[in-house]
């Protein structure tokens, strides 16, 4: 597919002439990919790839692009982002400086230790990004896949489908990359991962945005055909409200995902116009494809149709690039903290940190 793609001239269509998109522009072109299960990956704009090119674009040296970049802009290679660790190691996950595999340097060389999960699209992958603790913060380090050092413990069975190479567990042993491996400066890894963070969480958006259309555009044909109590399905309130509210959500969705990527497109970070993106977006497109599964009935949980792969891919995008309750947490401390600095005499503050 990504051959035909190729031929086409459409792959890896959100950057062109080595240049990004804007974000208005990338969000419709993935907007017409997630029509489509596949076509984020046939078209080279799926997650983690999509985000890992943003991230090289912006801070790679001109020889990593050479060696990294190039290959997945090609849409040749695939590959992962390993940041999150495991639960029962107590390792980051929504909070990164929970983080903690070490990175220690040894010469010419750094030397790195831990363990990672949840590293979508690892198996396969030939470009790894890792992030790991150092002596000031945390840095992000380039390495070829696959190593002998980065070795797969297990791949879990996740309710998602969608994105090759799973979402795998791994060991980090005495893996040694040379100096001109870190992605950027050393220690700024939380940052350079911030800058990554707000555009991925926007495109997730907009790709799951296309599926839920399409698994809308399956439910609608479905209830103008299927009878039942003297009509068509779509003239019974209980059916024909469900698809009515699901248009204005999507319309939501998209004048949300508008807004955000004209803040990206400003030069602003994003970060707090993304996080409310992700919590409306994803809330809100999980109820559109519920609704699109409840108003199929037995046929809705079935895989004849894709309404049922698109719930549970959205069921998960819940979770992806942080939970709904992490992110209203975040908005929350936000809002306390500028509102405190709007009081003239704001109160005495007690207990944890706002």
């Amino acid at each position: 597919m990504r051959a035909l793609a190729r031929a086409a001239g459409i792959l890896t269509p959100h950057i062109q002439a080595g240049r990004h998109l804007s974000h208005r522009d990338t969000s419709i072109i993935l907007r017409a990919a997630g029509l489509s299960p596949l076509g984020p990956v046939a078209l080279n704009a799926a997650a983690p790839d999509e985000g890992n090119m943003f991230l090289l674009g912006r801070f790679a040296t001109d020889e990593q692009k050479a060696h990294f970049l190039e290959p997945l802009l090609e849409g040749r290679v695939r590959s992962a982002f390993l940041m999150t660790e495991p639960a029962e190691d107590n390792g980051a996950g929504s909070d990164p400086s929970m983080l903690r595999t070490l990175a220690e340097p040894e010469g010419e060389y750094w030397v790195i230790n831990g363990r990672k999960s949840f590293s979508s699209g690892l198996l396969g992958a030939r470009v790894g990004i890792v992030m790991a603790k150092t002596a000031g913060g945390a840095t992000l380090f380039l390495v070829d896949l696959p190593n002998p050092a980065v070795r797969v413990e297990r791949v879990p069975d996740t309710i998602d489908s969608t994105l090759p190479g799973a979402h795998p567990t791994s060991r980090i042993e005495n893996l040694r990359v040379h100096r001109n491996a870190v992605l950027g400066e050393v220690d700024e890894a939380f940052k350079y991962a911030q800058v990554r963070l707000s555009p991925a969480r926007l495109t997730h958006c907009t790709r799951w945005l296309g599926a839920c259309i399409r698994a809308q555009e399956a439910a609608c044909e479905y209830v103008v055909r299927r009878q039942a109590f003297g009509k068509l399905l779509i003239d019974h309130e209980g059916v024909g409200f469900k698809l009515a509210e699901n248009r204005i959500a999507l319309r939501q969705c998209e004048l949300m995902i508008d807004w955000c990527a004209g803040v990206l497109d400003s030069g602003a970070s994003g970060t707090t116009e993304s996080s409310m993106a992700k919590v409306a977006v994803s809330e809100a497109l999980f109820r559109i494809a519920d609704n699109c599964m409840q108003v199929m009935g037995g046929t809705g949980i079935t895989r004849d149709t894709i309404v049922e792969q698109v719930f549970r891919e959205v069921r998960a995008f819940r979770i992806y690039d942080g939970p709904t309750e992490v992110h209203l947490w975040s908005l929350a401390k936000r809002i306390k903290r500028e509102t405190l600095e709007r009081l003239p005499n704001p109160p005495v503050r007690t207990g944890s940190r706002p």
